[in-house]
């Protein structure tokens, strides 16, 4: 981790805060992104010499050039990028609005993807980087009808991780492309979620934010592709998947329709 530059954006709190911690303790250098400039600029002082603030909304494609630019104006380079901005919903499928949809995809998948545009110019000038997408375990398993949108956003994010990382794999073999999945992490998230809703923090079993942070530096450090944030997530998640569907029996397939 010593000497990496990482920009990690909504670090004003939360996992983004929680990530920042730990990758400046392991000797990173950091551009925090953010609206809040107070919180943000608490998070940097905490993080030390090291940690660049810069106020932006990412769901804007300007801002977030403009972060990536700073970041390198200030280090001389990027090595990782964490897009870890993202918002929930509260309200059901049949509920939901054009605006509650458009909101979902600007905040969780365009302010991604402003940022994997902007800086894998950078790290193909290079021949590497790292790009982390913290996206749920709702990405995987949409088991909360009430979070609706934001499972198929996660889902969607889910899906062009890897597609990004299949392209990137081929033109610039030497940048990482990894998604980390947390469960209900102990955070605002619940309580900011758009239309209001339950404080994660009084959910049953909550991960506590700073080991979800501990994860994102490790997969810094290892450039592991896919990673849940919990031991255990991944059996629950089979699990979860397995109930939900059937093969086709062989006589169906062979055109032959057993009676009713």
């Amino acid at each position: 981790m010593q000497g990496k530059v990482v920009v990690i954006t909504g670090a004003s709190g939360g996992i983004g805060a929680a990530a920042a911690s730990a990758i400046a303790s392991r000797g990173g250098s950091l551009a925090l992104v953010a609206r809040r400039e107070t919180e943000l600029r608490a998070v940097a002082e905490r993080c030390g010499e090291n940690a660049l603030p810069v106020v932006a909304d990412v769901t804007r494609r300007d801002d977030v050039r403009r972060v990536i630019r700073a970041a390198i104006e200030h280090f001389g380079h990027v090595d990782v990028l964490v897009n870890n901005v993202g918002r929930g919903i509260t309200r059901l499928p049949t509920s939901l609005t054009d605006d509650d949809i458009d909101d979902m995809i600007r905040i969780n998948i365009k302010s991604m993807l402003y940022g994997v545009q902007e800086v894998v110019p950078h790290f193909k000038e290079r021949g590497s980087g790292h790009i982390i997408n913290v996206s749920s375990i709702l990405g995987r398993m949409p088991a909360t009808p009430f979070r609706s949108a934001y499972n198929g956003a996660k889902h969607f994010l889910s899906a062009i991780t890897w597609n990004i990382r299949q392209e990137l794999s081929e033109s610039v073999p030497g940048v990482a492309v990894s998604l980390v999945s947390p469960p209900v992490v102990a955070t605002e998230f619940g309580v900011n979620a758009l239309h209001g809703g339950p404080d994660s923090r009084t959910l049953p079993f909550p991960q506590n934010v700073d080991e979800v942070g501990n994860v994102i530096a490790w997969v810094i450090d290892t450039r592991k592709l896919d990673v849940y944030t919990r031991p255990g997530s991944k059996p629950r998640v089979t699990e979860f998947l397995s109930k939900l569907g059937e093969d086709p029996p062989a006589s169906v397939l062979a055109g032959q329709w057993d009676a009713a």
